[in-house]
């Protein structure tokens, strides 16, 4: 029996643009539904939600949507997305182009159930960053935006070292934790940059001092790191005091592009950069690989951990029209090929590059395990928009990287012109 109300209208309407029925079970906010009893249930709570669609079709209208509220998923959010990604493979939707009768239907559609009109307002949530695309002003905006919501919004999502980047996952047993990965990433970078006591080592995107902290207690080094985010620095400023190492650690509110050191020719032993080339920009990534390289000593060696795309999805290198308006503006991802390219062209040897993108899925499950267990309070802290932001945020995440359209990688480089340490039996 063909469905009626609002829902059947619509089936049928988003017939063309689905490529045949519908993938989940729609409900209309008239109460009525239409589409398969089996699949997941998603709710259009107001005529908005239609509206959104019709100004933004697909990925952005459907988050907009999802996060003020018009649209409810009354089913396990993972779930859901993985049913409608699986159908929009199958059906091979990516190359789907309605008629122009399908446009026509649409619109009369939408006029019949009363959704046509202007654009409803843009969320609070997504970012509006304005300025010449990753100018030092703009790029502070756009991590302000994402990074100073709170510590203590982060500090109920990361584990206690606050380490907001991929774990390394070095066990499978149920006690072993985020926290575990995290100590055992943090070794591991140490160890691959051979940190000694009393080596000069700089933290480029320092976030909250998880790999600062970690060089200069357990390894010894004297470390400088830098941020551009103003909430980041105050933290990582009051842990420095609390474990005594204001005469091993200066954290400094900068720009990776103003480190005196890398003009003065004052260059340090060893280099860190933990997924903050995502964040310079297709244009700037040549910049910050020569920085990178000016600011070691020759045969000093360098480590990046980045994550990486098979390719800018419909003209989206930032993750897509959702995670480039309302999480990382202005992001660009790319194969890992392509940023050893620039790398070398910045004048470094490449000499490992350890992929760890199964490490990821663990990590924002885990991130995703202390969202949900947290919730009232992040809810008290940033509001019910900004939590949905997040809750879509970290599940679209972690299917990404489970289905491999995202990677994260460990790059180790030396710079040339003196004789490295690097060991010539791979010993981790």
């Amino acid at each position: 029996m063909q469905a009626s109300g609002v829902a059947g209208r619509l089936e049928t309407a988003l017939r063309p643009w689905v490529g045949g029925g519908l993938p989940v079970r729609l409900r209309a906010w008239d109460g009525s539904e239409a589409g398969p009893l089996d699949a997941p249930l998603v709710e259009l709570r107001s005529r908005d939600a239609v509206r959104r669609l019709l100004w933004h079709p697909g990925e952005l209208g459907a988050a907009q949507a999802y996060v003020t509220g018009e649209i409810e998923v009354h089913h396990d959010l993972d779930e859901a997305l993985t049913h409608v990604w699986k159908v929009a493979q199958e059906r091979g939707l990516s190359g789907v182009r309605p008629t122009p009768g399908a446009f026509a239907r649409a619109l009369r559609t939408a006029v019949d159930v009363g959704a046509l009109g202007k654009p409803p307002r843009t969320p609070a949530s997504q970012a509006q960053v304005k300025g010449r695309l990753h100018s030092k002003l703009r790029d502070r905006r756009a991590i302000s935006h994402h990074y100073d919501l709170s510590n203590e919004f982060y500090s109920l999502i990361l584990d206690p070292h606050m380490a907001y980047s991929s774990g390394y996952w070095r066990s499978e047993d149920p006690s072993y934790t985020v926290e575990d990965a995290q100590r055992d990433k943090l070794d591991l970078i140490c160890h691959k940059l051979g940190l000694e006591a009393g080596m000069r080592f700089l933290d480029v995107g320092c976030g909250w001092g998880s790999l600062s902290l970690h060089a200069a207690e357990h390894f010894g080094a004297q470390v400088t790191g830098v941020t551009i985010a103003v909430e980041q620095k105050k933290f990582i400023d009051r842990r420095i005091r609390e474990r005594g190492l204001e005469d091993q650690v200066e954290v400094r509110l900068q720009d990776y592009r103003e480190i005196p050191e890398v003009t003065a020719g004052y260059p340090f032993d060893a280099v860190g950069s933990l997924e903050m080339g995502e964040h310079v920009g297709e244009r700037n990534y040549g910049t910050y690989a020569r920085v990178l390289h000016e600011a070691v000593k020759p045969g000093g060696r360098v480590l990046i951990q980045q994550m990486s795309r098979s390719g800018g999805r419909n003209g989206h290198p930032g993750g897509g029209p959702f995670i480039e308006s309302f999480i990382a503006p202005d992001m660009h991802m790319r194969p890992v090929g392509e940023t050893v390219a620039f790398l070398e062209r910045g004048g470094l040897e490449v000499r490992d590059v350890h992929m760890m993108r199964e490490h990821y899925v663990r990590t924002v499950d885990g991130w995703l395990q202390n969202f949900e267990a947290n919730i009232e309070r992040l809810t008290e802290l940033v509001g019910e928009e900004v939590v949905r932001v997040w809750r879509l945020y970290l599940v679209g995440g972690s299917m990404a990287f489970r289905d491999g359209r995202m990677g994260v990688d460990q790059i180790l480089m030396v710079r040339s012109g003196a004789g490295h340490t690097l060991p010539a039996v791979r010993t981790s």
